[in-house]
């Protein structure tokens, strides 16, 4: 049996963000035993903490959705900080958390929350003609409704879509078997004086995530694209409205940095049998 917890992430109201499952001390299990478990739990992200590789690194975490493993993701980066500091992790460094995973070491600072600092864009800038008529066949709107659309890629894959506000983001009904491969995001800027900046949804059914309640690595990637420019440099994004959740990110540019940040609450916590 191995410690296991169920943390809630990127909501002031647990359980109203995004799910995890962190199992402590991974050290054994093999690749189909980490993935059958995540499948089991049926959540969009999995992790499993392991020793780390790298000198600077506090611990080391592999990412698995439901049907895949992932390079980073940003929720998942939240909550096993939180898990991790919360069984007794003590970083080498104080205020801030190095964590190791597919896509290298991360940052996560701690403060009124912890906020990760979001990875180098590995793929950016204008897609082709030819995957922008299928993103507009996947989310099931017209090309004109297309305000921006970029390669915003931090590991999971994601384009960037800007649509004209809040609203056109909440009112996409997506065609699920048209997606293939596409991983993608959408964002909408709410009026002026609003509680949050912006609304977001993340979509990737080919690692079996149709919709993600909150999704930190999008946000991470977005901010990275839009933020200082069509963004403010600070800001919160909503995201999981039309999940019923009140999922709400902390984002702030800091030159080349952005901090994306969120609050985490442990929902369940126990032991777990993974593995045969």
């Amino acid at each position: 049996m191995r410690e296991f917890r169920q943390v809630d992430v990127f909501s002031a109201e647990p359980p109203r963000g995004n799910p995890l499952a962190v199992v402590h001390d991974a050290d054994g299990l093999t690749d189909q035993e980490l993935q059958r478990f995540a499948h089991w739990t049926n959540l969009s992200e999995t992790t499993f903490l392991l020793p780390p590789s790298h000198p600077e690194a506090d611990y080391r975490i592999r990412i698995f959705t439901p049907g895949a493993e992932l390079p980073f993701a940003g929720h998942p980066t939240l909550g096993s900080a939180h898990a991790w500091l919360e069984a007794g992790g003590a970083p080498h460094r104080e205020g801030e958390v190095v964590q190791e995973c597919g896509a290298g070491l991360v940052r996560v600072r701690q403060g009124e929350r912890l906020a990760f600092a979001a990875p180098p864009l590995v793929r950016s800038g204008p897609v082709d003609d030819a995957v922008r008529a299928r993103v507009v066949r996947a989310l099931a709107i017209t090309d004109d409704e297309i305000v921006d659309i970029a390669w915003v890629d931090n590991g999971p894959g994601w384009i960037g879509v800007l649509l004209a506000d809040a609203e056109a983001v909440l009112a996409v009904e997506p065609d699920v078997a048209a997606f293939g491969d596409l991983d993608l995001g959408i964002v909408g800027p709410y009026p002026a004086g609003s509680e949050c900046a912006v609304e977001v949804r993340g979509f990737a059914p080919g690692v079996g995530v149709i919709e993600d309640p909150v999704t930190g690595s999008l946000n991470a990637s977005l901010a990275q694209w839009l933020a200082g420019d069509r963004l403010p440099t600070s800001y919160v994004a909503a995201q999981g409205t039309v999940l019923g959740r009140t999922g709400r990110v902390h984002v702030e540019r800091e030159g080349d940095t952005v901090w994306v940040g969120g609050d985490v609450t442990t929902v369940i916590k126990g032991t777990v049998g993974v593995g045969s």
